[in-house]
This record gives C-alpha cells, structure tokens and sequence, in this order.
C-alpha cells in the first residue's frame, strides 16, 4: 500500500510542477473541480444531467486552461522543454487530449443522425442518448489509458493513475482554491512558482 501512495503521489506532483504553472489554467481547474464534484453527486439522482455538466462545463474548462494558457516554452524550473514533459505525461498529454477532446465534439453526429433517421417521441431522449455515448468515451477514455499504463508501464502505475484521475477534483480543490485570489491580483503564473520562460 506504501508502494501505491508513494507511485499516486508522484504522479500528482509531476503532474502539478509540469502542467499548472498558469494561474488562469489553475483557476479554471479550481472551477472544473468543483464543477466535477458536483456532476459526482448528481450521478446519484440525475445521471444525465451529470455527465452532460461534467463534460461541457468540467470537462471543456479544464482543457481550455491546458491548451490555451499554460507556458509552451522550455521549462527553466524544471529543466524540460515543453516536448520532453509531453513524452513523460503518463496520462493524457496535449496530442492525446486533442485526440480525446475531437472524438468527443464529434459524438453528437450520432445523435444528429439518430434523430434524422428516427425522431424520438421525446426530445429529451437525445439528450439521454449523448449523455450515454459521452458517459461511454469517459469510461472508454479512463479504463483504456489505465490498462495501457498497466501494460506499458506496470499495474501499480495504471490503477494508481486511474485513482488520480478520479480524486484530482478532491486535489484541484485544495491545491487551486487561492488561484482566482492571484488571478485577481493580476499575477498570471503561480506566485509560488518562479518565473517560467514562455
């Protein structure tokens, strides 16, 4: 169990001092972890209207921060260009997650497709239906990455990932929660974090 804690812990922290040196990125994962913990609860009483939140509002903002505001330059804290921290992302890296993110925008067709050829009695059955196909990429994307890391890597590595991925709201919560506090102060990169080159 030491070796587990030890391997999920690691895995944060890298994860944490490689791709959150933004504090808008930061900002906006404080808000998609909320968002997050919010769509768990709802998994209990509206299923569809969870996954439909997690992924349109948790989802989409935690991806923009990656995307469009963290530091693509080298690296000077942690000695890495940008292309070595994507080759060492255990998870999903920018490729992947462009990858991910496509498969995902592109889902609806099957809805759109759906109703053309047969329109449900009720509109709300398409949104069920998305809600199901969606649910399905995140199961799809989680337990996929998790048995490849197992494979690639070792099993300790790829359950710890998954466990990561599934607490990281929990994480996000308690590491980013100042993050809006800075961005307010107009800081844009981690005041506890020394300059990074862009």
């Amino acid at each position: 169990m030491t070796g587990f804690l030890q391997a999920l812990e690691a895995q944060r922290h890298d994860d944490h001092r490689y791709y959150h040196h933004s504090t808008v990125n930061q900002t906006l994962h404080f808000m998609s972890a909320c968002t997050f913990l919010a769509s768990y609860v709802l998994l209990f009483t509206h299923p569809v209207v969870a996954v439909l939140v997690g992924w349109v509002v948790a989802m989409v903002s935690r991806q923009i921060g990656h995307f469009f505001f963290e530091p693509k330059g080298y690296d000077a804290i942690n000695q890495a260009t940008h292309a070595e921290k994507e080759a060492i992302k255990l998870g999903y890296n920018l490729r992947r997650k462009a990858i991910l993110m496509a498969v995902w925008i592109a889902s609806p067709l099957v809805v759109l497709v759906e109703w053309i050829v047969a329109p449900p009695a009720d509109p709300a059955d398409l949104l069920r239906h998305l809600a199901i196909i969606w649910a399905a990429i995140a199961f799809i994307a989680l337990l996929g990455r998790a048995a490849q890391l197992c494979i690639v890597k070792d099993v300790r590595t790829g359950v710890a990932w998954f466990v990561k991925i599934l607490t990281d709201p929990f994480h996000d919560i308690k590491l980013y929660h100042r993050a809006p506090l800075h961005l307010l102060r107009g800081r844009l990169l981690d005041p506890e974090t020394p300059a990074v080159a862009r």
